[in-house]
């Protein structure tokens, strides 16, 4: 790879830890971003280093505050200007997805107003990983590679080598998920029925299948409140399972998600590094996204097929 055509790697602030063992893994170095910052809350990043003519990558999760995607469409747009050749934004966790629909009157649909967003800021490329809806890729004229961490989590499921495995889904939306993972597994599925009566509150939860003397798997594309997951495993225990744990690409683990998961039946929540941990928690294992994101940059650098990392 001549340093003529060496693509460089940048980050946002708030993924600077991922992007760095991305880069370590890519084998390039970190590209250097200046932040400058206004008294009024402001902010400018600014390239320290020549990106004309270079394929870059900039990876930044856009999770809330709106800060994260803000900071991400002006760094888009500074490549832009000078004059990158091409423009990859790495979104580890595509934030305001769960907006990709009108589900009620006078809504907007974010997930594509994000996408409109990020192609006119100079986007030319999109890599994620987990979409909450995969028809979120439909939104973009540009091309997007959508990673699945099934890559990174049916590896280790396997390691567990837990008998009489059972795959969960905690709801309805994420039953296609479930059933993927089941058939690489060769194992069940059992389906968790909720009802809410308003946005991160459950008001009941049935379950659809069998649990009984059997070692339960959840998987899901998200933690946020943890409400849904502790119930599922609380109700799982309840049915006669031996064991729950779960498997989740995004923690976003926001108001009381440590403490539910610490007082649930749960006994372990591996997660991805898309999005920073906030508070360390003995239940909640990271493990890294980063190798596959370099992996899958290196093919998309050298125009080579992804399709062989892609289990589901």
């Amino acid at each position: 790879m001549s340093s003529k055509l060496q693509p460089k790697v940048f980050a946002c602030s708030q993924s600077e830890k991922l992007a760095a063992k991305i880069a370590q893994e890519f084998s390039v170095p970190l590209g250097k971003v200046k932040l400058r910052n206004f008294s009024d809350g402001e902010f400018q990043p600014a390239f320290e280093e020549s990106v004309r003519g270079r394929r870059i990558f900039i990876i930044g999760s856009t999770s809330p505050p709106a800060d994260n995607l803000m900071e991400m469409l002006l760094l888009l747009d500074a490549a832009k200007r000078a004059s990158a050749r091409h423009i990859t934004a790495v979104l580890p966790y595509f934030g305001w997805a769960r907006q990709d629909r009108k589900d009620k009157p006078r809504v907007p649909i974010g997930a594509k107003m994000i996408a409109n967003l990020l192609q006119s800021a100079g986007a030319t490329r999109i890599m994620t990983m987990d979409l909450h809806a995969d028809q979120i890729q439909g939104f973009f004229e540009k091309p997007v590679d959508h990673l699945y961490a099934s890559t990174i989590f049916l590896p280790h499921i396997k390691s567990l080598k837990l008998p009489n495995l059972v795959i969960a889904s905690p709801d309805m939306g994420g039953s296609k998920r479930a059933y993927a993972y089941s058939r690489f597994l060769n194992c069940d599925v059992v389906i968790c029925y909720k009802q809410r009566d308003k946005s991160n509150e459950i008001s009941a939860m049935e379950l659809i299948g069998d649990v009984k003397g059997k070692n339960v798997i959840l998987v899901d594309d998200m933690v946020d409140t943890a409400g849904t997951l502790t119930k599922a495993a609380d109700l799982m225990i309840e049915k006669g399972a031996v064991s729950v744990c779960a498997v989740a690409t995004h923690a976003l683990l926001s108001g009381k998600a440590h403490e539910r998961i610490e007082n649930s039946k749960l006994g372990e929540l591996v997660v991805t590094d898309t999005i920073p941990l906030k508070r360390e928690n003995s239940k909640i294992k990271v493990v890294s996204c980063a190798p596959l994101f370099a992996h899958v940059m290196h093919k998309v650098h050298s125009n080579e097929s992804i399709s062989g990392q892609f289990l589901m």
